[in-house]
């Protein structure tokens, strides 16, 4: 009886095999920058980090830009951040699998917070994470290498913000002390000094508003009758005017009206004499005193 021969299946030659597709990721682009961090000399900055995150998507054949998001004045010891939220709820709709940031520090500088997001939350959810300066993409991240070294920086970037944070609330602290403005926004009534921020003068647009509402209140009228006639008269309350002036660009804040709360923020309800001097001066004082 013949042998029959065995069948052997073909080998490709590997030069002739055909090439397995890179998957594509849509990859947001991640900027923050804290108040902290901004001002110092060689401080990063929002463009910078906007610039560069771009080149490198645009760089990555694996990567499709879809969209940039950037929390500027944000801390990173936090997640509450317009902006980073926004882009998370894309993440959850299935729009965006690959974030891209300049460093981990850029993402967040809580230590267990950050550790979650990229060991539960993005593998979770499919997520692709790249840390541009840090040379790590979980995509080829290994365990024995990244996965000890990633925690390790996460840790020092929390300490290294709770350090930042001492600081900058004892450099707060002595400027309030010298009697320097250091809010974000002046008073109502109030605008900062074009020479120096840290110093006030009157509001030539809404002084005398605040004024009037002084002189109601020294007339024995209650707050609520006071906020009734300040909308009345179409006066935007001081949430309204930054909108309108610019200076807040948060839409909640547009069409916003007197309350009561508003009209004893803006005129207390009790004042001295010396209180009432300044305001019909306008003396730009930031130093109240208190009543007896």
């Amino acid at each position: 009886m013949a042998r029959t021969k065995r069948k052997t299946n073909p080998v490709i030659p590997a030069a002739e095999a055909p090439a397995q597709a890179q998957k594509q990721y849509r990859a947001a682009a991640y900027a923050r920058l804290s108040v902290e961090d901004s001002g110092k000399p060689g401080a990063d900055t929002i463009e910078g980090q906007k610039n560069l995150l771009l080149r490198f998507i645009e760089d990555d054949p694996t990567l499709t830009l879809y969209g940039l998001f950037c929390d500027n004045g944000r801390t990173g010891t936090d997640f509450d951040r317009p902006q980073f939220e926004k882009m998370m709820e894309e993440v959850r709709k299935g729009h965006i699998d690959c974030i891209v940031v300049k460093d981990l520090s850029r993402f967040g500088r809580n230590y267990k917070e950050t550790g979650n997001y990229l060991e539960r939350i993005f593998p979770f959810l499919g997520v692709r994470f790249i840390a541009v300066n840090d040379g790590f993409d979980t995509l080829t991240a290994q365990r024995g290498a990244d996965g000890y070294l990633v925690p390790l920086k996460n840790l020092i970037n929390e300490v290294y913000s709770k350090d930042i944070s001492r600081k900058s609330g004892s450099a707060l602290a002595a400027k309030q002390k010298n009697g320097d403005f250091i809010g974000a926004w002046a008073p109502y009534g109030y605008r900062k000094c074009p020479d120096d921020p840290h110093r006030l003068e009157p509001d030539e647009a809404t002084a005398p508003v605040v004024r009037q509402i002084f002189r109601w209140r020294a007339e024995g009228i209650g707050v609520t009758q006071i906020a009734r006639r300040l909308n009345d008269e179409g006066i935007p309350s001081p949430s309204a005017y930054l909108y309108n002036t610019g200076a807040c660009k948060t839409e909640k804040y547009n069409g916003v009206i007197w309350y009561v709360q508003t009209v004893k923020t803006s005129c207390p309800g009790r004042c001295t004499s010396g209180t009432w001097c300044r305001v019909q001066s306008g003396s730009p004082s930031t130093k109240i005193e208190a009543s007896t």
